[in-house]
């Protein structure tokens, strides 16, 4: 029910105030496991990107937001749960693969936190281990704009999400070097996305 709520009135704000383009939104599979990456840049990526998905997304969000007393059990109600950053969070990757395994759609975002500059971070290793893991594909989605709300100049910036083909891990789980590599890839192609959108 908060789920829905907020994702009609999420796409209200974002359709009428920042007059958002969303491309490609069909490559994300409207059933099973499937596991959605995005460049971070802002605390409005994630509502941004799932609220013109047709499914729902859980995502891996920062024990802090859990928190408060009443942002916290919102977050939850609207299938987030919580990740230990600047460790190897096990609970936190096991709930992620409990998630794809019931056949749900796991929002992840590679570069494990917000760029504060708008380049891309490197990426992490965790959503490479988690598709080699449980076989998912990955969406990568490219954002634009997000960081200019209300700073950097923008204010009411033009925002758009662009949504590609799913990838596929194809390697050895057990090497680390590719998982690293392709969770690289993933960044690589959100990046060369976004590239094509700012032509």
């Amino acid at each position: 029910m908060l789920y829905a709520f907020l994702k009609i009135t999420f796409q209200l704000l974002f359709r009428i105030v920042f007059r958002a383009r969303v491309i490609g939104k069909e490559n994300l599979p409207e059933t099973g496991a499937v596991i959605l990456a995005a460049n971070h840049m802002s605390n409005w990526d994630p509502p941004f990107l799932a609220c013109f998905m047709r499914r729902h997304v859980a995502y891996m969000a920062k024990e802090e937001l859990f928190e408060p007393p009443i942002f916290g059990p919102a977050i939850r109600a609207c299938h987030a749960f919580p990740v230990k950053r600047g460790a190897a969070d096990r609970a936190a990757i096991k709930t992620a693969v409990q998630v794809l395994k019931l056949g749900h759609c796991l929002g992840l975002f590679p570069e494990g936190t917000r760029s504060r500059t708008g380049k891309m971070r490197k990426a992490e290793a965790g959503v490479g281990l988690i598709a080699a893991m449980t076989g998912a594909p990955v969406v990568p989605a490219a954002i634009i704009g997000t960081d200019k709300i209300f700073a950097n100049g923008g204010f009411l910036p033009q925002l758009t999400v662009c949504v590609g083909q799913p990838m596929h891990f194809t390697g050895d789980r057990k090497h680390k070097e590719e998982l690293a590599a392709f969770s690289q890839s993933i960044l690589d192609e959100i990046a060369r996305m976004k590239q094509e959108l700012q032509k």
